[in-house]
């Protein structure tokens, strides 16, 4: 199987579509290209792939509601712009989704969501349960609300926040141009197409080059961090034109468009690698022989049943040891639950922990993706 074979066998896309495609260069929604790509993200659903949508285009949609030809730069006046648009934005997909009998769900976040554990681990939870039950998340940065400069181009890095998030294979940017090049095609005629390369290869750097369009078209060097962040979970990027006709179906198709940035490890390889690197525990759970075998020699993931001590204080998400009862670190991973809660489910098969708690968040103390073997 070839790299572009990968991109039919991935379970979870993220699709990220910039400004400038969505209002046509801010002239207002392009709803005729939003139809089309709403039909692919459609059918892509319809072969069974798990799809999120990263959607800019709030602030430009609000620019040309309003009548503004310019960005503007207070930034009280982007927070208007967002929150103008945002209302046709959200309810352009929505409908569009509808004529397809797809149910979508708005989800507006921030950097500081992503950043903060507690705010991750919900919203996290909130994107998997979406996609459990059919829906179709349609994200944007809450633009209405930020604090720091408005920037269009942070919606690349916060599609590869969300490929994170998702733990998706696939990250799909769609721009204005056809993919990266050796140069800027626009200013060197010799600039050829970069078909495949790894995420992380340095040569890239020189040919990303910088500068950004008009609204917001963030330059391709923003689109190769997002790339590189997205690797750091696993998952493939493809930089590709969005006008191109059926273009995700084609991509899917194994079409070789744009430029696929691979990463160095596979999805679930490069999240245990993360975990096997990070030094900081924040607690440590003791375990009885029956669980270390389990985590051992069947992979399993860490159940409540099989823990005899809790030490420490620690969050949800937050990274724990697993011992054995000799002292001896055998595991590590991120805890489903804080400290406090874990001392009361410790001992108890999972079909408790709503008695106890009064709410369950995961069957597992730990999920044995979220876990790795030292």
């Amino acid at each position: 199987m070839n790299n572009r074979e990968k991109l039919t066998s991935s379970r979870r896309w993220v699709v990220k579509i910039g400004s400038a495609l969505l209002t046509n260069d801010g002239q207002g929604l392009d709803r005729l290209a939003m139809a089309g790509w709403i039909e692919q993200m459609a059918w892509l659903c319809q072969q069974g792939i798990e799809v999120v949508l990263v959607s800019s285009g709030s602030i430009a949609a609000g620019m040309s509601q309003l009548g503004w030809e310019q960005r503007p730069d207070a930034m009280h006046e982007l927070q208007v712009a967002a929150a103008v648009g945002q209302m046709g934005l959200a309810q352009a997909w929505d409908s569009g989704f509808r004529q397809h009998s797809l149910q979508s769900a708005q989800v507006l976040l921030t950097h500081a969501d992503l950043a903060n554990r507690q705010r991750y681990l919900n919203a996290r939870n909130a994107l998997r349960s979406m996609l459990e039950l059919g829906v179709l998340p349609v994200v944007n940065e809450n633009d209405t609300v930020v604090t720091d400069e408005i920037r269009f181009g942070d919606n690349d890095t916060l599609g590869a926040l969300v490929a994170n998030l998702v733990e998706a294979d696939t990250l799909v940017i769609l721009t204005d141009q056809s993919g990266l090049f050796t140069a800027d095609p626009r200013q060197n005629p010799d600039a050829t197409l970069i078909s495949e390369s790894l995420a992380m290869a340095p040569e890239l750097d020189e040919m990303a080059g910088g500068g950004s369009g008009r609204l917001g078209r963030g330059g391709m060097a923003t689109k190769l961090r997002a790339a590189r962040l997205a690797a750091r979970s696993g998952a493939s990027t493809v930089i590709v034109g969005g006008r191109e006709p059926e273009v995700l179906s084609r991509l899917y198709k194994t079409e070789s468009l744009g430029t696929l940035l691979l990463p160095e490890n596979e999805p679930l390889a490069a999240r245990k690698q993360w975990l096997a690197g990070h030094l900081q525990m924040a607690g440590k759970l003791v375990l009885d022989s029956g669980a270390v075998t389990a985590l051992r020699s069947a992979g399993k993931s860490l159940l409540p049943v099989g823990v005899q001590q809790v030490q420490g204080e620690f969050g949800r998400g937050e990274m724990v040891a697993c011992m054995d009862t000799g002292g001896n670190e055998i595991a590590r991973g991120l805890s489903n639950y804080s400290a406090e809660e874990a001392r009361r489910i410790i001992g108890l098969p999972s079909s408790r922990i709503t008695d106890e708690l009064g709410y369950v968040a995961e069957p597992e103390l730990i999920h044995r993706d979220n876990l790795v073997t030292v």
